[in-house]
């Protein structure tokens, strides 16, 4: 009677406490897998562009480019961008640099009507890239930091590409089914902030909370089942003695 007694208050106190957050994590998990991440990362909205050719013989040599630095270099990189080839110096602290691998210098900011078109070139679908903004801050829901064009497309899923202001590349991709998909997920690990960290206290206990619910609702399942198999026992030998 004690331990019934003692699981009943239990799972009925916990319950109360936390029954909507476990609402929302089985909600949300129904979201997060009902969704393709493809879907999610807006993959079936991109399409590689054509980049511009060009003659390796026409590109300034590595060191020659990096010469022109102050900060000492941990990597460089050769990439081939919608604006022509770019040489992407990663230093040892700090911001990669990337300059032009045709002069070595940076690239020009290009314009919004650049932005629509770098973008649109690399969009897949009939939609149309109808505005783009420059923010000189990058924002949160890119998870990057420094100046970014955002494009939005007149699409269902209201797509948006985020392109790099040096060399135009699509960096990061974001929907209106992306950011459903981050509400319930930041809901299901409950970091509002960053979505990033699932190992705060917070979590923690309510994970302990839920986990007296179960424990004690499959005591009070076990003690209920005992009571109906020993109910059922007794009604059987009643009858079979009447009999």
């Amino acid at each position: 009677m004690k331990l019934l007694r003692l699981s009943t208050q239990i799972h009925k106190w916990v319950a109360l406490v936390i029954g909507l957050q476990v609402l929302f994590w089985v909600g949300g998990g129904l979201v997060m897998t009902a969704i393709p991440i493809e879907t999610v990362r807006s993959e079936h909205r991109f399409q590689k562009p054509d980049y511009p050719a060009f003659s390796m013989n026409a590109l300034i040599p590595m060191q020659t480019a990096a010469a022109r630095l102050s900060a000492p270099i941990d990597k460089a990189e050769l990439r081939h961008t919608p604006r022509g080839p770019a040489w992407v110096f990663t230093p040892k602290s700090g911001e990669p640099v990337i300059l032009s691998a045709l002069d070595g210098k940076p690239f020009a900011a290009f314009t919004r009507a650049e932005a629509l078109r770098l973008a649109q070139a690399a969009y897949r679908g009939e939609a149309q890239a109808e505005k783009a903004t420059l923010f000189d801050e990058a924002p949160r829901e890119t998870g990057r930091e420094g100046p970014l064009w955002r494009v939005d497309f007149n699409d269902f899923e209201h797509t948006s590409f985020y392109l790099s202001p040096e060399t135009g590349e699509v960096v990061t991709r974001r929907s209106g089914v992306w950011r459903v998909y981050d509400f319930f997920w930041r809901l299901h690990i409950l970091d509002f902030k960053n979505g990033e960290n699932f190992n705060h206290p917070t979590l923690i206990i309510i994970t302990i909370l839920t986990l007296s619910m179960v424990v004690s609702g499959f005591i009070l399942l076990w003690i209920k089942l005992a009571r109906d198999w020993t109910v059922h026992q007794a009604t059987r030998r009643k009858l079979a003695h009447k009999a």
